[in-house]
């Protein structure tokens, strides 16, 4: 197994946007695009990269508006955010991937896999919505408006009620204190224009459609994207996985590190 030979970032250009990428792993591997939640970056993904470099090349990028990409005037599209990830492909000569993204980022993956589904192997699709009912456009709309006037620490509080479990957090300082971190310096703008993309978000209805195989992974106790919606999710896509993770919140890959990871081994095949 050969060690890629740029630890670092780069920067790529999709459209408007410059996106901060770093690729680590098997430079022969077959490639995993890691795409993470809004608020978050790619630093989100530590644990996993840990167990897919010795398998996989692995590339991940802070979403646009996001850590250390530029933030290009929004709203933004799910358009916009599947491009980015065809850009970041296309630098790399990648003609297909396996996507793995939670809550924004899985549900980018699945804009890829109903709309450029030749250039994505499998995807995981973690703590995601596949639609965006009322109430849910509704949070969203008083969340801008909160940070409209207090800026992104305003949400934190409550933000961080939803992505982990109280459990968790009390004895995961040094997690909760990297979140905190990524997600209070966010651009007020990068976050409206990715909330404004979930309003839209409108692919429930195609997902008997898709032809990419998909897991979907939730969190039993995630507010966000409930697990009664991913589980309708899963009947509606053909030959879809499902599996729930107990004790879990919104941000399973590190609330539930151990139990996303096990979901990732079997269903990546590694």
């Amino acid at each position: 197994m050969t060690s890629v030979a740029h630890e670092g970032r780069i920067t790529v250009r999709s459209g408007d946007a410059h996106l901060s990428v770093k690729v680590t792993g098997r430079v022969d591997g077959p490639v995993v695009l890691l795409s993470n939640s809004l608020g978050a970056g790619l630093d989100m993904w530590a644990p996993q990269r840990a167990v897919l470099e010795p398998h996989f090349r692995v590339i991940g990028y802070d979403t646009r508006g996001h850590g250390q990409s530029s933030t290009p005037p929004g709203p933004y599209r799910f358009a916009d955010l599947t491009a980015d990830m065809l850009a970041i492909l296309d630098n790399f000569h990648v003609v297909q991937a396996d996507i793995v993204g939670l809550s924004l980022g899985g549900m980018t993956a699945l804009g890829m896999g109903l709309n450029h589904a030749g250039r994505v192997r499998r995807i995981v699709c973690a703590c995601a919505r596949a639609d965006a009912p009322p109430p849910f456009v509704a949070g969203w709309d008083d969340r801008i408006a909160a940070i409209d006037a207090g800026g992104m620490a305003a949400i934190w509080p409550g933000t961080l009620d939803r992505w982990l479990t109280p459990d968790f957090a009390q004895t995961h300082p040094d997690v909760v204190a990297a979140l905190a971190r990524d997600f209070t310096a966010m651009d007020v703008a990068g976050y409206t224009g990715c909330a404004r993309a979930l309003q839209s978000l409108d692919y429930r209805r195609d997902l008997p459609g898709m032809t990419v195989p998909v897991l979907y992974i939730a969190g039993a106790d995630d507010m966000g994207a409930p697990p009664a919606a991913m589980q309708d999710m899963a009947q509606a896509t053909p030959g879809a996985s499902y599996v729930e993770i107990p004790d879990c919140a919104h941000i399973a890959n590190l609330n539930a590190t151990a139990a996303f990871d096990r979901a990732l081994r079997q269903f990546l095949e590694f």
